[in-house]
This record gives C-alpha cells, sequence and structure tokens, in this order.
C-alpha cells in the first residue's frame, strides 16, 4: 500500500470502509490516534485562538479591535 494510500486511509472513512480486511490489517496505526469527544467536549471548542481585551465600564463602542480582527461585543 502506497503512503499516498495510507494516508487517505487514515483521512477519508468512506476510502477506509472501502478497503478489504487484508488491506486494512496493512494499515500502521494512525499518529495522530484516535480521539473520541463527547456532544459536552465539542460544545466547548472554539477557533482556537484567544484574544484578550480590555474595555473601560459604559463603553458605548461595540467594537474589540485586535490586530487584523475587529469583533463585536456580546452584550451589543
Amino acid at each position: 500500500m502506497s503512503n499516498f494510500d495510507i494516508v487517505r486511509a487514515w483521512k477519508d472513512q468512506e476510502y477506509r470502509n472501502s478497503l478489504t480486511q487484508e488491506q486494512k490489517n496493512q494499515l500502521p496505526e494512525n499518529p495522530a490516534g484516535i480521539i473520541n469527544l463527547s456532544d459536552e467536549q465539542m460544545t466547548g471548542i472554539s477557533g482556537g485562538a484567544t484574544i484578550g481585551y480590555a474595555l473601560s465600564a459604559g463603553s458605548s463602542d461595540c467594537r474589540l479591535k485586535a490586530p487584523d480582527v475587529t469583533l463585536l461585543r456580546q452584550d451589543c
């Protein structure tokens, strides 16, 4: 099995399901391992970045600015 087919089998479940049992037995274990997340864990996942900010109390500006990013405050 080629490296291309191995990586495709790791990434593409439909392709992996189409392999024969013999081909599946030849696959090395995915280096990322198997990850199973509950629905509760999935709800806590976001974009993977945190942007810190501070606004003075009573600020009427609903835009939070960071380099290359403009966000809207949730209370606006």
